[in-house]
């Protein structure tokens, strides 16, 4: 086996040991960078998006600034416990299937802005919502791993 063939099984065989880990924290990163972005008026191309579809929700009921200032701590708190993991990662797992229950229904909430007229194609911003499934997914992988893991040993720690 040469030298490049066995360093490119070191590197599949630590990517393979890490991988759930490297899923969690990239993912981590999204959500707080985009919670992040969210606490500064106009710097998430998301936030009209975001709070139109949080008014209807809650039936207007909640202040713009109110609900944008709430995803935005509520992104940031995901991104953060699924970068550290430990006691953090099932809250924020959980935290995270339902922020996405809410993402997707602005598919339903507001068709005009997520669907082309009289097709079945996304808009730019039904695009930005329908690429979610992405981090679902991701989000899946790394529950099942955790979950898994606290039924071999007793007690996840969301750790790996």
């Amino acid at each position: 086996m040469t030298a490049g063939a066995q360093a490119l099984n070191r590197l599949a065989a630590y990517i393979n040991a890490h991988s759930h880990a490297l899923l969690r924290v990239t993912v981590g990163i999204v959500f707080f960078g985009f919670g992040v972005l969210k606490l500064f008026p106009s710097a998430s191309p998301a936030e009209q998006l975001a709070v139109d579809a949080a008014t209807k929700m809650t039936l207007g009921m909640v202040p713009e600034t109110v609900l944008l200032l709430s995803l935005a701590a509520l992104e940031t708190a995901i991104g953060i416990g699924l970068i550290v993991g430990r006691r953090l990662l099932r809250p924020a797992l959980v935290a995270f299937f339902l922020h996405m229950g809410g993402v997707f229904s602005t598919l339903l909430l507001l068709p005009d802005a997520m669907w082309q007229p009289h097709s079945p194609a996304p808009t730019m911003e039904g695009q930005y919502v329908v690429k979610n499934v992405v981090l679902v997914a991701v989000c899946l992988v790394v529950a099942a791993h955790e979950w898994g893991r606290s039924d071999r040993s007793g007690a996840g720690n969301g750790a790996g």
